[in-house]
């Protein structure tokens, strides 16, 4: 019959996860998955009692509007755990909304796996003790992580899938050759964001932004990935809105990552694009915005001096960050003319970026299956011995 695992992904990032980790478990042995699953994770053969959209909310501000569904989702949720009572149950980033059914659970005796530590390096450090108290083993993405749960909980780094998927020395010129652009000319990625609460927060900037570069270096073309039909409406909207569909952007459902290998400059939305970009090898320029309770919040208690990671990962200021105020179209066009008009300062910061792959090693959906197995095993043979006791 194989393992019954649950398993609760809440944006597309834990969806891309949740899919390696599905697949590398199931290399090992059977296993049925059910809970809340992305596309990538359904492809697989997961099961999703929720849609995954319906918990992709970023902020303290836009999540309290919707408090009270995701609380029921939450309940529902946990609820149904109870009454199948599967071997093992993983919570994927999204802290907010898994750590507490993460907490319910294992309550109740059923192993508990959080996959992504929070940002507990950069504020809310309390949060150690939240994930200790919700699961009974952590998986982080990167290496300095673990330290910061010593004496609390297992924690183990598994590394990040994406080094292993994006592989490096991409060719710009095939993969314009793939979206079909021409050879010529420099090209700008934009990348808004994957949640809606992001293409509201930076869809104007963006397109904004576009339109100053495409005055002032005529031959440019921008690419535009989008993760699904909702957020490539909003950035559409915007583009009516500003009388921009004029503009030379290609719009794609997905892709991103050849988006980012056939830019020359990829302007982004800070968050797991950052990585991805930095594995692909290219410049970019990271911004972010949030409702300003939030950020206000965010800042007072932030003990870092980035937001990116790739920044995070080399320890140093490899990439241009805009937040708040500083991201706006004069400031996001200063920035890219940086780039585009200095191969020195692309070909310096490519090199540091070469870095990041080394820092986050190889094999990390095998690792993290590995972690989640053998915390099973663990349980089920201490239940054994109980029972022959």
């Amino acid at each position: 019959m194989g393992l019954r695992v649950g398993i609760v992904a809440g944006e597309a990032s834990g969806d891309a996860l949740g899919a390696g980790l599905m697949r590398a478990m199931q290399a090992v042995t059977p296993c049925s998955f059910e809970g809340v699953c992305g596309p990538l994770m359904i492809a697989e053969g997961g099961s999703s009692r929720v849609p995954m959209e319906a918990l992709s909310v970023m902020g303290i501000a836009e999540v309290a509007g919707r408090l009270p569904e995701l609380l029921r989702m939450r309940r529902d949720l946990i609820a149904y755990f109870r009454k199948i009572r599967p071997d093992v149950v993983i919570g994927i980033d999204s802290p907010d909304f898994t750590l507490a059914l993460e907490r319910a659970l294992k309550a109740e005796g059923i192993p508990t796996v959080h996959y992504v530590s929070p940002t507990v390096w950069a504020w809310r450090r309390y949060r150690v003790r939240t994930v200790a108290a919700s699961a009974d083993r952590l998986l982080t993405l990167f290496p300095f992580e673990p330290r910061y749960y010593e004496g609390r909980m297992d924690a183990i780094c598994v590394g990040h899938p994406l080094a292993d998927a994006i592989p490096s020395g991409t060719s710009a010129a095939q993969a314009r050759a793939e979206l079909r652009l021409e050879a010529q000319g420099p090209v700008v990625a934009l990348l808004p964001g994957s949640r809606v609460s992001e293409l509201r927060a930076h869809a104007e900037l963006f397109v904004k932004t576009a339109q100053r570069l495409a005055v002032r270096y005529p031959g440019c073309r921008f690419v535009a990935p989008f993760v699904n039909r909702e957020t490539r409406a909003i950035f559409d909207q915007v583009l009516t809105e500003q009388k921009a569909f004029d503009l030379p952007i290609t719009r794609l459902h997905g892709h991103a990552r050849i988006a980012m290998a056939a830019a020359d400059l990829v302007l982004l939305a800070s968050g797991t694009a950052a990585l991805e970009t930095a594995l692909v090898g290219r410049p970019m320029v990271v911004v972010y915005r949030l409702s300003s309770f939030t950020y206000r919040l965010v800042r007072s208690l932030s003990k870092l001096p980035y937001v990116s990671l790739p920044n995070l990962l080399l320890e140093r200021d490899v990439v241009p960050e805009l937040l708040q105020s500083e991201a706006n179209p004069d400031r996001l066009v200063r920035a890219a003319e940086v780039f585009l008009e200095d191969p020195e300062r692309c070909r310096q910061t490519m090199a540091a970026l070469a870095e990041v792959r080394e820092r986050l090693g190889q094999g990390a959906n095998a690792r993290a299956a590995e972690a989640v197995l053998n915390l099973v095993g663990a349980r089920g043979q201490a239940r054994e011995a109980s029972c022959a006791s």
